[in-house]
């Protein structure tokens, strides 16, 4: 039900930007690729856990790099033609990726204690 709402609010999201649609798509892969940087850096397994705040820094950093790049490209290129719409664009689907990809992880550790359940049993 919450990915059909998301899909939803995504499609009307971009009929209702149909006159900045380049705006709307450059905010959805710009956060895309944000949070993506984001979760890549700060979820690496580390066998120091002394590294753990460094990684999220990291994270926190790929996010900023990736945005700030993204819009100057944005704007050099004069894709942003809609500044509104591209940063209501960018919140939406960087708290929808964030989601998605938390729920993704959450899919991969069910899925793991599962297989470690059946090899306990064996």
């Amino acid at each position: 039900m919450k990915l059909l709402l998301i899909l939803m609010a995504s499609v009307s999201g971009g009929v209702a930007s149909a006159d900045h649609f380049h705006s709307f798509l450059l905010g959805l892969s710009i956060a895309t690729l944000a949070v993506g940087c984001c979760h890549w850096f700060a979820f690496r397994s580390s066998k120091f856990p002394e590294l753990a705040l460094v990684l999220l820094i990291c994270g926190l950093l790929a996010k900023i790099g990736v945005t700030v790049a993204g819009v100057m490209w944005g704007v050099s290129a004069q894709v942003i033609t809609s500044p509104l719409v591209f940063a209501l664009s960018y919140l939406f689907f960087s708290i929808v990726a964030t989601y998605l990809w938390f729920r993704y992880q959450g899919y991969l550790l069910s899925v793991k204690q599962k297989v470690k359940a059946k090899l306990i049993e064996a």
